[in-house]
């Protein structure tokens, strides 16, 4: 019995999402191919591997087996790899991050722009995407590295990230920024206590820094806008409709018509880090590389390293 190791990885995709079409996403192939590959190893094996009788494609207990080994001979290549790279001191091969926005832009655009002179063998696949969404591909097989945020005022979140290994990447402080013509122009917080805010969402943590500093300074702020994304509350601000609060990384796309105010302390700051599977034998050379050259793009645009 002949057993292709590439139809393996498809059957491992299908047992880790649950299904043809998420295993297709993540494989970068079409529903029909995962099918076709799955067929074929049937075929190999000479017994049902795919329990089709359900909506959801399951695995049979054979199909439950392998997918098992699968898992196991994609640990040992994952360790060859590994040991490929140190003979090389590069990192080689397909490697799949996920950051949001503004990490896209101005730490992850630079990282890999610095790794393909260093490693040029590497080959990256960026995904803009976060939350529970991002995190259930990292676990099932569709990413390799995530780039995260969180309030530093919330421990680091262990019970979400059980299963996962993590680095701090940067601590990126909550500034307060102005429409630049505003008049009188404010010289700190308490001038703003009667003006318009572009707020976060409730719970968000620019959401939750803005409470911060309404609760420091003893005022309501007076949420005249909402705004889900930087360059939108960046523009609300330079038409001069309200103030708002931004982490320093926003910052880099703020136009001349917007102004920060002094460092407000209690505002704190959002922790970015990445975020991996976990291995007994620790993360993959591409990984470190990854996670050291994001560390080196946030120094590089002025902002002090997590601890």
């Amino acid at each position: 019995m002949e057993l292709d190791p590439r139809r393996l990885r498809v059957l491992r995709a299908v047992a880790l999402r649950g299904g043809v079409v998420d295993a297709a996403k993540v494989l970068h192939l079409t529903p029909s191919a995962v099918s076709q590959h799955l067929a074929q190893l049937e075929r190999e094996v000479g017994q049902p591997l795919v329990d089709r009788s359900r909506r959801r494609a399951g695995l049979t207990p054979a199909g439950r087996l392998l997918a098992a080994r699968a898992e196991r001979i994609e640990q040992e290549l994952a360790e060859a790899r590994r040991e490929l790279a140190e003979l090389t001191g590069r990192s080689t091969g397909p490697v799949t991050v996920a950051a949001f926005s503004s990490a896209v832009c101005h730490l992850l655009v630079p990282a890999l722009g610095a790794l393909a002179r260093t490693h040029p063998g590497l080959e990256p696949r960026v995904v803009e995407a976060e939350g529970a969404e991002a995190l259930r591909d990292l676990r099932t097989g569709g990413l390799d590295l995530l780039v995260v945020e969180y309030d530093g005022d919330d421990p680091d979140p262990d019970e979400q990230w059980r299963d996962l290994a993590s680095a701090p990447v940067a601590d990126d402080a909550y500034r307060v920024i102005t429409p630049a013509d505003w008049s009188p122009p404010p010289r700190s917080v308490r001038d703003l206590a009667g003006r318009p805010w572009v707020t976060a969402p409730p719970g968000t943590a620019c959401g939750r820094a803005l409470a911060r500093i309404s609760a420091q300074y003893a005022f309501t702020p007076r949420r005249a806008h909402t705004a889900l994304e930087f360059p939108t509350a960046l523009a609300l601000v330079r038409a001069g409709l309200g103030a708002a609060v931004v982490p320093t990384l926003a910052l880099t796309d703020a136009p001349p018509e917007t102004v920060a105010l002094p460092t407000v302390p209690v505002a704190g700051h959002r922790r970015i880090a990445a975020v991996w599977p976990a291995s007994p034998s620790g993360p993959q050379p591409r990984t470190s590389a990854l996670v050291e050259a994001l560390r080196l793009a946030a120094v590089r645009r002025g902002l002090p390293p997590a601890p």
